[in-house]
């Protein structure tokens, strides 16, 4: 892969040691740090003058009166307050990044789908420009629901920034290496890490190592928390302690600089002066963290049968409605099989739930063939899917030691909306038209014969 790191040095704040270099851990905490000593008022959050000349502001993640348990928010010293990166607004045409409700009329989301990778382009492009959305799912202006997109990325983002008003992305890398330059500090990721930026929170996207391919989720709803582990009690599944929250970073450059805005599905962009990454201390819970799928320890049966695979949630996303989530994101990675006397791969179903895979790396136990490293299916809400004739002739035959799924990791998008195809998901990538033949070779297995197996 070429090495494509076209970024400014950022000051930074001193960084812990070890495997938090850069980085402070946790889930939901309130952080604190400062890129230079002092900058970071104590026992307030408003004082009449700040340090180093900064100004104080507030972003909000939630409304002033959610519960304090929901409530986030991040006290940000800045340079210049963000109404001086903020100007007059011009439309933007982004054509490719749709946002809900969005429903074209000639192409049909009934059926169970899926594609291969989408092809890189000879094309450079941006985190903007590169963005292909292939479903969405609710409606924005309610926020409520979701979109699922593929970013191809091979060009950094050169004094340009971007936020979106619309919606929480969960970054899901496939290819490729990113980075994150935002308010609040770095985010570096990789394949079998992922990312979330809150709402609100502006950013500019660097390649340090290209071409680059991933999954987005965009989140209209209510923010990703850890799911609620039941009797599983306190530990295993996805820790707080694993997320990684950035140390602040700033830069004072004064260079012409473009800030483009996602807002009720609408993009514009904004002409100003210098750089916005200009916080140089912050406070709060309300920040951008990276997380490693690795860390991801998964619980399943040890005797018999399996669990639902929402046991696999990461992170969800709630509704209005308990117990049925806005979005789950699910991962299936590395796992041993050890049920006794049991089909051991996903069972057949249909589910009130619209399920989105991709395919980070591997093989998925469930289809065999097909499913590759970059590619995505969508099974929609009540659609049947399951295991193909293959992945069920050797389950139902196999000799049932204890074994090893190794080298696999998919994950899903799974939200109680219909997902929508976009024009570019019925048209222009690259659909496996025979996917639904995968189940065409089932055979009638059924003996009335008493005591048959």
């Amino acid at each position: 892969m070429n090495t494509l790191a076209d970024f400014s040095g950022l000051t930074q704040a001193p960084s812990l040691p070890g495997p938090h270099a850069g980085y402070m851990p946790g889930f939901g905490n309130d952080f604190e740090t400062e890129a230079l000593p002092g900058a970071l008022p104590q026992g307030m959050n408003s004082p009449q003058k700040c340090n180093y000349g900064l100004y104080g502001e507030q972003l909000s993640g939630t409304a002033f009166t959610a519960p304090g348990h929901q409530n986030e928010r991040t006290w940000c010293y800045r340079i210049r307050p963000s109404v001086k990166h903020s100007h007059r607004y011009a439309r933007l045409d982004v054509p490719h990044w749709k946002t809900a409700p969005h429903v074209v009329d000639d192409v049909t989301s009934l059926g169970q789908y899926r594609w291969n990778p989408v092809p890189h382009s000879d094309q450079p492009l941006t985190w903007i420009t590169g963005m292909r959305t292939m479903t969405t799912a609710g409606d924005v202006n309610t926020q409520v629901g979701m979109a699922s997109h593929i970013y191809l990325v091979t060009q950094s983002m050169k004094d340009a920034y971007f936020f979106s008003a619309d919606s929480e992305m969960l970054v899901v890398p496939q290819e490729g290496r990113l980075r994150f330059c935002t308010e609040l500090g770095i985010l570096d990721i990789a394949p079998g890490e992922i990312a979330i930026l809150p709402r609100g929170l502006l950013y500019r996207v660097e390649v340090t190592e290209g071409p680059c391919r991933g999954f987005v989720c965009e989140n209209y709803g209510q923010k990703f928390e850890l799911p609620g582990r039941g009797p599983i009690g306190a530990n295993c599944m996805a820790n707080r302690r694993d997320f990684k929250a950035p140390v602040a970073a700033f830069e004072d450059r004064d260079v012409p600089s473009v800030v483009t805005i996602k807002w009720c599905g609408q993009f514009h962009e904004t002409q100003i002066a210098q750089s916005p990454l200009d916080v140089v201390a912050w406070h709060g819970n309300y920040t951008p963290v990276k997380y490693d799928l690795s860390t991801y320890c998964p619980v399943g049966a040890v005797l018999f049968d399996h669990p639902d695979p929402s046991i696999f949630t990461v992170l969800t996303a709630p509704s209005g409605q308990p117990g049925t989530a806005n979005i789950d994101f699910v991962l299936f990675r590395e796992r041993w099989m050890v049920a006794e006397n049991t089909f051991r791969p996903p069972w057949y179903h249909k589910n009130i739930m619209s399920e989105l895979m991709g395919n980070i790396y591997g093989q998925y136990d469930a289809k065999p063939k097909g499913f590759v490293p970059g590619g995505i299916s969508l099974h929609n809400m009540m659609l049947p899917h399951g295991p193909d004739k293959n992945a069920f002739e050797g389950a139902s035959s196999a000799d049932l030691q204890a074994v090893k799924l190794d080298n696999t990791m998919s994950f899903m998008f799974e939200t109680r909306f219909p997902q929508h195809l976009t024009a570019f998901a019925g048209r222009e990538a690259p659909l496996q038209d025979d996917y639904i033949d995968c189940w065409e070779s089932l055979e009638k297995k059924f003996d009335g014969t008493p005591g048959t197996k």
